[in-house]
């Protein structure tokens, strides 16, 4: 049996506000915005060409057991792209904070690209959840 992550939830303050971060300035793909019963909405996007989504949830309960996230605590979440530095320039020119490229080096972080696997960029959305982009050698089928 596989285990496949198919959807991470993102916790925001505002959903339009995260909406139109997502979609416009991130260049996610919008899968669906409902409301799922009264009081209760679900808006998921997915990354270009990935297999797993992230899902923005108002008003719905948390699962027993589970904790809900306060906007802004999500850090980490890792995207693979092939060309660091054309997805780099496309969410510049969206109007994304990006930070430079980076890899780790001899002294730590050190500007610029690395190796394979080694380069990295950054950036949050307006709730301050932070993303972390890096480059693959190769698209995820042909890995």
């Amino acid at each position: 049996m596989n285990w496949t992550l198919e959807v991470v939830p993102v916790p925001v303050t505002d959903m339009d506000r995260a909406k139109e971060f997502y979609t416009e300035k991130a260049g996610f793909k919008l899968d669906l915005d409902d409301e799922v019963a009264p009081g209760m909405r679900i808006i998921q996007l997915t990354p270009p060409g990935s297999r797993c989504s992230i899902a923005m949830l108002q008003g719905m309960p948390a699962l027993p057991g589970a904790k809900v996230m306060a906007p802004g605590t999500l850090q980490g979440l890792q995207v693979c792209v092939t060309d660091i530095e054309a997805a780099r320039k496309e969410l510049v020119g969206r109007g994304v904070d990006v930070s430079p490229i980076r890899h780790v080096g001899a002294t730590g972080w050190e500007e610029g690209t690395g190796d394979t696997w080694n380069s990295f960029m950054s950036f949050a959305d307006p709730d301050g959840n932070g993303w972390v982009v890096q480059q693959a050698p190769s698209e995820l089928a042909e890995r």
